[in-house]
C-alpha cells in the first residue's frame, strides 16, 4: 500500500499503520510528532499504532518514534531527548512529583519510556533537597545544577537512541545504594504478571533498583496499562502504586486495583465553561 492509496487524515486505524510501516521502511525512521502532524491524530494515537507494530516485528520503537525493525537504534538516532513530552507524560510525570519528599532518596529509570522519567525529573519541585540516582544524561543534566540536589549517575554503555546507560556496569552501580523511592516507567503493567519491559538491558538493571528500594512507583503511560513486555521487573506485591493518566481505560484501572494495587490517577483538566 502506498501513501497515495488512502488519503492519510482520513485513513481508518489499520489503515494508518499500514502507512506509518511503508513510511519507517521507506525512511528508516520516522517521528511521533511528525506522523501525528501527517495524519491528524494525537501523538498518544501514534504512540499506541507504533506498540501494535513493534509487537508485530514490523518497526522498532526508539526514543521519540520508531525505526527499521532490526535495525540498531545507535546507527539511526532521532533528535536528543526532550523534557517537553506530550501532555499525558507531562500529567502523570507531574502527579508522580508530588510523591517525592524532602531529603528523599530517589532513585529513576526510564527502560521502554525514558521520556516519562526526564519529565518526572523537571517536575520535581525547585524547593526539593536530596538524592537522585539515575541512569539516565538527559535525567542528570536536569537536575545537576539544581542547589541542594546530589546526583549520582551510574556507568555503563550509553545508548544513542535515548542517552541512557545499561549493562553490568550500570546494575553494579545500582548495588551500591539504597533509596527510599525509586520511579520506573513500564514497558507493561499487568494485574497478574506485574511490571514488564520490553528492552532485555534494562530488565535486570530495574530488579536491582527495586531490590534497593523501600517503596517503588510504576509510571504507566495508559498505553502499557493491562499489557506484559518480554521480561518481568516485579511482581505485583513490590509495587507500591501506579501512577498513570485519566485518559487510561477504567477496566484496566479496576483490573490492577482489584488485584491489590494502588493506581494514583492524573486528571485531565476541564475547560472553564464562564471562560471566554
Amino acid at each position: 500500500m502506498t501513501d497515495e492509496a488512502v488519503s492519510e487524515e482520513s485513513a481508518l486505524p489499520e489503515e494508518r499503520r499500514l502507512l506509518i510501516a511503508a513510511r519507517v521502511r521507506r525512511d528508516a525512521r520516522v517521528r511521533v510528532d511528525d506522523l501525528a502532524r501527517r495524519f491528524g491524530v494525537s501523538g498518544e494515537t501514534v504512540r499506541r499504532d507504533l506498540q501494535v507494530l513493534e509487537e508485530r516485528g514490523l518497526v522498532r520503537r526508539v526514543y521519540g518514534g520508531a525505526v527499521v525493525a532490526g535495525s540498531d537504534p545507535a546507527q539511526v538516532r532521532t533528535d536528543p531527548p526532550s523534557a517537553d513530552g506530550s501532555p499525558v507524560h507531562r500529567r502523570i510525570a507531574a502527579l508522580a512529583a508530588t510523591l517525592v519528599e524532602p531529603d528523599d532518596t530517589v532513585a529513576v529509570h526510564g527502560g521502554s519510556v525514558v521520556g516519562l522519567v526526564q519529565q518526572f525529573a523537571a517536575a520535581l519541585p525547585a524547593s526539593f533537597t536530596g538524592r537522585v540516582l539515575c541512569a539516565s544524561l538527559p535525567v542528570a543534566a536536569e537536575l545537576a545544577g539544581r542547589a541542594g540536589v546530589d546526583v549520582l549517575i551510574a556507568g555503563g554503555q550509553v545508548r544513542q537512541a535515548d542517552l541512557a546507560c545499561s549493562g553490568p556496569v550500570t546494575e553494579h552501580f545500582f548495588r551500591q545504594y539504597y533509596a527510599d523511592k525509586v520511579f520506573l516507567s513500564a514497558g507493561g503493567i499487568h494485574h497478574r504478571t506485574g511490571l514488564t519491559q520490553r528492552s532485555l538491558d534494562d530488565i535486570a538493571v530495574q530488579q536491582v533498583m527495586v531490590d534497593h528500594a523501600r517503596e517503588c512507583y510504576v509510571l504507566a503511560d495508559p498505553a502499557s496499562l493491562g499489557r506484559t513486555a518480554v521480561g518481568r521487573v516485579a511482581a505485583v506485591g513490590a509495587v507500591t502504586a501506579v501512577v498513570t493518566d485519566g485518559s487510561a481505560d477504567p477496566a484496566e484501572i479496576r483490573a490492577l486495583e482489584q488485584a491489590g494495587l494502588k493506581v494514583l490517577v492524573a486528571q485531565i483538566a476541564q475547560p472553564d465553561p464562564d471562560a471566554d
